[in-house]
């Protein structure tokens, strides 16, 4: 059974089932995290939606790039946790199964190709405080219970 992060089901809404995939990006005591400016700015893990008959290995390469401008090795699944919500960029209501994989970060090609997406490394716990979801935040307190 994967777990419920944040807010219960809104009663009389049509979820879109969306299946996405994350990473935290350790580096010594820091993360990587992607701050999106739009349409409100929060800071969440690196990582998106998977495509239809896309793999979620290649998936998570190709988020984590396009957010971070980073390229990845050794993904490492932690698990994973489901959060319905409200997406205004898609104009959905979406029950997002979100897979959580633990990567280095190698080699920074240039900045985040994502439109209003910036790159920020800052402190495990920092980060722990910053990220927007509760989902995010429980998957970082586990990487910081694990150092």
């Amino acid at each position: 059974m994967i777990p419920r992060i944040g807010e219960p089901v809104a009663t009389g809404k049509r979820y879109t089932l969306r299946p996405g995939i994350y990473a935290v990006l350790a580096r010594g005591d820091d993360v990587l995290l992607t701050h999106q400016a739009e349409p409100s700015p929060e800071y969440q893990l690196p990582g998106g939606g998977i495509d239809a008959g896309e793999h979620p290995i290649p998936a998570l390469h190709r988020e984590v790039y396009e957010e971070t401008g980073w390229r990845i090795d050794q993904p490492k699944r932690l698990g994973a946790f489901r959060r319905f919500t409200y997406m205004p960029e898609y104009d959905l209501w979406a029950e997002k199964v979100c897979q959580i994989y633990l990567a280095r970060p190698v080699l920074r090609l240039g900045p985040p190709v994502e439109r209003a997406h910036t790159a920020v490394w800052m402190s495990l716990g920092e980060a722990i405080m910053s990220v927007e979801n509760d989902g995010d935040a429980m998957f970082l307190e586990r990487c910081l219970r694990a150092i």
